[in-house]
């Protein structure tokens, strides 16, 4: 980013420099926070806001270190939060919103045993950063907050995941005994001892609960065991079939159609974006100019508008393509649609709504496409 130095910055050009670094720094709002603005009092530049992005932060006070600048922008975590910047989902499936209230639109869903950062409260709630870093409000009974020694021992535990779509853990090793919670697939819980036909686990929040062995493995056999390939997609994805769509679910419970692709690939150990609009930037652009001849079985089909004036795309829509010009998404209900207008299943409106498709399993671990086992937890 070239400027002028400091001294000669006109206060006309600080909205721009903001903008720039930004853009830099925070392009999508859903995964970074760079909410910054600025007053002239008495000659001095104030500078106000907030970021979870240090450097951003130090970019742009780099920027105007010449000019009479009284930094306020808040850098989060808050310190109000104390050493308690992390936290652990405590919930089966927690629900995050896009503001700190119950009615808010659903942005996104995190699983249990998942850990999730803490930036600032509000009353009973908590703006997060997930491990995909989509950030949104979640509140105080979905998390429980841990400082860093806390989320060290809890990665270090002999953890089990759940590997069945529902069950119910009890308070006692007897599926007749009182349950403590519901348990979906993906879910994640600490391990403390094999009872008979039970694995006796330990939520984040201290409850101890009951699961049968035949529905759980030890999570670190599991991932070592993840196979990504199309013949391991294909059977977890055709397991959710029927699973009704909804608005911002990303698990067994529910699912939007970005909410489906990214638990179905990390279900088979490899994390992807949130939304479809941040998917469609990752992996490896298959060619379809001339047709669907190209396509692989586990790409991911993007669907949405484009302006043919300025090329710009607007994807609003992702599917996992099956082969024989069938796909799979979430529409309604997790249902198989085809691009074959000979075949019953036809969907003349995602047909004429496919925008391009991007190949995931050829590119594991790098191009954006994380494997979990890769990932650093801090």
């Amino acid at each position: 980013m070239a400027h002028e130095s400091a001294a000669q910055i006109n206060l006309e050009d600080i909205p721009k420099i903001i903008e720039e670094v930004q853009s830099k720094y925070a392009p999508d709002k859903r995964t970074a926070i760079f909410n910054v603005s600025y007053t002239l009092e008495e000659n001095y530049i104030h500078l106000l806001g907030e970021t979870n992005l240090p450097e951003a932060k130090k970019e742009l006070l780099c920027y105007l270190e010449k000019s009479d600048v009284v930094d306020q922008i808040n850098l989060l975590p808050s310190k109000e939060i104390g050493t308690k910047i992390y936290g652990i989902v405590n919930l089966s499936v927690a629900n995050v919103r896009t503001k700190p209230e119950h009615s808010a639109e659903l942005a996104t869903q995190v699983l249990l045993g998942s850990r999730v950062k803490i930036l600032k409260s509000s009353g009973e709630w908590y703006l997060v950063q997930c491990e995909d870093e989509y950030i949104g409000w979640m509140d105080d009974d979905g998390v429980y907050l841990m400082d860093q020694q806390g989320v060290d021992e809890w990665d270090k535990v002999n953890n089990i995941i759940v590997t069945t779509p529902f069950t119910f853990s009890y308070s006692e090793a007897n599926v007749n005994s009182a349950p403590v919670s519901d348990v979906v697939q993906g879910n994640i819980l600490k391990f403390i001892s094999q009872e008979g036909s039970f694995a006796k686990v330990e939520f984040p929040d201290g409850r101890i609960a009951f699961i049968m062995n035949m529905y759980v493995q030890d999570y670190k056999e599991w991932l070592d065991t993840r196979i990504q390939s199309y013949d391991a997609i294909n059977p977890t994805a055709h397991m959710m079939m029927g699973i009704p769509y909804v608005w911002g679910g990303t698990s067994i419970k529910g699912l939007d159609c970005s909410g489906f692709t990214k638990i179905v690939f990390q279900l088979n150990g490899v994390q992807l974006p949130r939304d479809a609009s941040q998917q469609v930037h990752i992996g490896e652009l298959v060619d379809t100019k001339n047709g669907f001849d190209n396509l692989l079985p586990g790409d991911l089909l993007f669907f949405g508008s484009k302006d043919q004036s300025s090329g710009k795309e607007r994807i609003t829509h992702v599917a996992i393509y099956l082969g024989n010009l069938e796909f799979i998404h979430a529409s309604g209900r997790v249902r198989i649609n085809s691009f074959d207008k000979t075949k019953s299943n036809f969907a003349e409106g995602r047909l004429k709504t496919f925008i391009k498709a991007k190949r995931i399993l050829s590119l594991l671990g790098s191009n954006g496409v994380k494997l979990m086992k890769d990932l650093d937890k801090n």
